[in-house]
């Protein structure tokens, strides 16, 4: 028998795993950028950085624009490259990864915590080696990692952590925020993140030496930009390293600037949805939201959980789509894209990642939600498994 869908349901309008709110102040933020006279490398970037850093509990914030700018600028500013080793968790973005291919080292996948899905600091003891230059920490779905673990194996062998905060904006970490918990933390403002800039990512550091080193690496290498030669009169400037454009413009950045103020009450909206999934799945056997540990706060970009074994994810995600639902999955493991595949990753790298991508299952998560929304999404998900 087909599977069939409530006609009530069906014609629902489509709830997505997540989105941005655009209001009349970013809209008049906008609008008086572009009027401004500076459209990019102007005030407004600067005021930006500054901003997000003090909300994070960093010295310094380089505004680029992507998160994954942002990784890259990392690697760069670490002086990772051709020869070293960088330890990132098999469930991420690519991009966690992919930012050390980008400056020649090679990417070591450690195996996650089964009820989190975080990087276990006993797979990354087991896979760190002589040429182990950096540890990528992920906060996935909002959850710090377990950085002082991390921290202590990393200090003892001279091993940078950089902190891929790109899920987890506004959490903490045994009540210290995120964004001052790796030597350099990474930001996205991708829609879909708790706060945007169209596309955008940050960078925050506390070592003005490295914030300067990014600055230059998101301007093409080059010593100065527009802004600061017509300050000083100038005309010359001088590249002295290979860079990149990663710049954000003034108009994003005001964009940015406008929703950062909105940021910690966004966050905790996402909190009290999460806490609404919480009680209304705790009936479902089959469903098993992520833990969040008791030592953290979770800043929940997403909302995942696991299936029990037995029941086809695949079949459940095609349900939850033909009512509407916007569920998704995060992630597959990042070594068995047919990339890495071709340059000789293989299956079995991360066992307990493999065994969970299987399972797990990104349901709807974004602060406008209502408690209708989220019994609407359960209503649906436990039809879908029945």
């Amino acid at each position: 028998m087909p599977d069939k869908v409530p006609a009530e349901a069906a014609a629902t309008s489509f709830l997505p795993y997540g989105r941005q709110e655009i209001g009349d102040a970013d809209i008049k933020a906008v609008v008086e950028a572009l009027v401004s006279g500076w459209l990019t490398t102007g005030p407004r970037v600067a005021e930006f950085e500054q901003a997000f850093a003090a909300h994070c509990g960093a010295a310094e914030g380089v505004a680029v624009n992507s998160g994954t700018a942002a990784l890259h600028c990392a690697m760069r500013a670490l002086g990772i490259g051709p020869g070293d080793e960088v330890i990132a968790p098999a469930i991420t973005f690519a991009a966690s990864a992919n930012a050390a291919l980008y400056e020649g080292a090679t990417p070591v996948f450690a195996d996650v915590e089964p009820d989190t899905l975080l990087i276990d600091p006993a797979s990354v003891a087991d896979k760190i080696t002589a040429r182990t230059r950096a540890i990528v920490a992920v906060d996935y779905g909002g959850q710090p990692a377990d950085y002082d673990a991390l921290r202590e194996m990393a200090r003892e062998r001279g091993i940078a952590l950089i902190a891929d905060a790109c899920h987890s904006p506004g959490a903490t970490y045994k009540g210290r925020p995120v964004g001052t918990l790796g030597d350099i933390s990474c930001f996205s403002f991708h829609p879909v993140k708790h706060m945007t800039t169209c596309e955008g990512g940050m960078a925050v550091t506390d070592d003005a030496e490295m914030a300067a080193h990014m600055r230059r690496f998101r301007n093409h290498g080059i010593d100065s930009d527009h802004r600061s030669r017509e300050a000083s009169g100038a005309h010359a400037y001088d590249m002295g390293e290979l860079g990149y454009n990663y710049r954000l413009p003034d108009v994003q950045c005001a964009l940015g600037l406008a929703q950062l103020g909105r940021l910690s009450g966004w966050v905790a909206a996402r909190q009290k949805i999460a806490a609404l999934y919480a009680a209304a799945l705790a009936s479902l056997a089959e469903i098993l939201p992520l833990k969040t540990h008791g030592d953290r706060t979770n800043a929940h970009h997403l909302y995942v959980v696991k299936l029990a074994g037995h029941v086809d994810r695949d079949r459940v995600f095609a349900r939850l789509r033909a009512e509407g639902i916007g569920a998704n999955v995060h992630y597959a493991p990042v070594y068995l894209h047919s990339y890495y595949r071709a340059r000789g990753y293989a299956p079995g790298l991360a066992p307990v990642a493999e065994e969970a991508s299987r399972r797990i299952l990104t349901l709807p998560m974004f602060p406008a939600m209502t408690a209708a929304d989220v019994e609407r999404v359960t209503e649906a998900l436990t039809r879908a498994t029945a």
